[in-house]
């Protein structure tokens, strides 16, 4: 009888889930086994199982979830070199086929598993004081707002900006934010307790979007407006009014997914001030690199950053947990 395992697997035609055994994997040429000890629950698996999201690249009509993950490597494949059995590791959240990111837990399989396949260059090396539980969220609930902060908006020193949504992505980009030298920074949610971690997590200023944000943006920065406005949230509402708290050559950068129309209502405004929407997706290996340095040096500390760990088996239960916003999460973690 060949050996099984559980992993939690969505049919991408029914958008039924379930945990389920299926085939432990074996390692080919170029890959390692890995024991997966946690898998962050993102709201991009949210959005899979609901059918906002679809795969582009999967062969087939299941796809095991969980594009947050760390372990231990438990095998070998032919000719790895770079990777050695018991190693803690992290893993990458896709990586380039053919000219195309492919995304762990979409495109291919990802590890809400007792296992997980990886190539050997998509494996980060974890520190040993690093929990693997905050190790396996690096890879997207931190490196996304990173990269949108280093790379897309390329954040300086001093410049004022703006957060939209202090969730999972968001609660991120306010401590990184912070750690890249924003002044000020302005966080806007709606729900209290997110505007009370904004502030705990280095928020100058949080609002609920009821306010007259743009007002009390320009207050506090003197009547200029925000260098950089992030939506994490991915709402068309939250975009019109991130907008409108621009300084000139203000950006609007959005982070959060959404496949509703983008909308400036005042087009000649938004040009006559040369301003600009940049689009970000993602982040690329080096970022996660970064961060997990970052960690290691203690300049980043993502211990308040896990909500809650639940076994694997209750992976239904944690995607119900964080669509709901039950407890308000920044990452729930399931720990096969």
């Amino acid at each position: 009888m060949p050996e099984t395992m559980l992993a939690g697997r969505l049919d991408v035609r029914t958008r039924d889930f379930a945990v389920e055994e299926v085939p432990k994997p074996s390692p080919g040429p170029g890959e390692v086994l890995v024991r997966v000890a946690a898998a962050g629950i993102c709201l991009s698996d949210v959005h899979l199982i609901e059918g906002q999201l679809s795969p582009l690249f999967l062969a087939g009509d299941a796809v095991t979830l969980g594009h947050e993950v760390a372990g231990t490597v438990a095998e070998l494949g032919d000719g790895v070199t770079g990777a050695t059995v018991g190693q803690r590791v992290l893993l990458q959240a896709g990586e380039e086929r053919d000219g195309w990111v492919h995304t762990r837990g979409v495109d291919y399989d990802g590890g809400w598993a007792e296992y997980a396949l990886a190539t050997v260059g998509t494996l980060v090396p974890v520190p040993d004081g690093m929990p693997l539980e905050q190790a396996c969220i690096v890879p997207d609930a931190v490196s996304t707002p990173w990269a949108s902060i280093v790379r897309t908006a390329g954040v300086r020193a001093g410049q004022p900006v703006g957060v939209w949504g202090i969730g999972g992505l968001g609660a991120h980009a306010v401590q990184l934010l912070r750690l890249a030298g924003a002044a000020p920074i302005v966080a806007v949610d709606p729900v209290p307790a997110a505007r009370e971690r904004a502030l705990a997590f280095g928020a100058d200023l949080a609002l609920d979007p009821a306010d007259d944000v743009a007002a009390r943006v320009r207050e506090l920065t003197g009547g200029a407006g925000l260098a950089h406005a992030f939506d994490f949230a991915g709402v068309a509402q939250v975009r019109e009014q991130a907008v409108r708290t621009l300084e000139r050559d203000g950006a609007l950068v959005l982070v959060g997914l959404t496949d509703q129309p983008l909308t400036i209502r005042n087009g000649t405004q938004f040009s006559y001030f040369g301003q600009r929407v940049l689009g970000h997706y993602g982040s690329e290996p080096a970022h996660v690199q970064e961060l997990v340095s970052l960690v290691r040096h203690g300049r980043l500390d993502l211990s308040r950053s896990i909500s809650g760990t639940l076994p694997l088996t209750e992976a239904a239960r944690g995607v119900e947990m964080l669509a709901r916003k039950e407890g308000d999460p920044i990452r729930l973690v399931l720990t096969p």
